[in-house]
């Protein structure tokens, strides 16, 4: 999913280290607010001291996408929302922070004319007689 919005606060980063691995461990909170008539916050996390600093969000930024996974986990009867970010996007060109910019497609972006000209059965094209008009009403 993506939602693009501007980022109203970053949180302080969390960290540990993992009781059943012994690895340590690092997530950060932000906060997005998706411009509408009514506008909508967001929390998100991001895992991992890479992709924090990859990805390098800071407060105030604007039109920043990010893709993200929802999920749910249940702690004690109640059931809790995770929003989880694997990728941001920044509007200059929508590019993934840290990845490479995409390479150019070998589409032709020249307009056309809306539709071919008119031809014959041989294949030769039609002269149009300007000075009429060959609607039936």
């Amino acid at each position: 999913m993506d939602l693009t919005g501007t980022i109203i606060q970053v949180m302080p980063a969390q960290s540990g280290t993992s009781s059943r691995t012994g690895n340590p461990w690092m997530s950060q909170e932000y906060v997005m607010e998706v411009p509408a008539q009514y506008p909508k916050r967001m929390v998100f996390r991001i895992f991992g001291e890479d992709r924090i600093r990859q990805f390098n969000i800071q407060q105030g930024e604007q039109q920043v996408t990010i893709q993200f996974d929802i999920d749910a986990h249940e702690y004690n009867g109640r059931w809790f929302n995770e929003v989880r970010c694997y990728n941001v996007l920044r509007s200059v060109g929508q590019q993934p922070y840290g990845g490479q910019p995409s390479q150019p497609s070998n589409i032709s972006h020249q307009p056309s004319a809306p539709f071919p000209p008119q031809t014959n059965a041989q294949g030769q094209p039609v002269q149009q007689d300007n000075g009429t008009d060959d609607l039936p009403f």
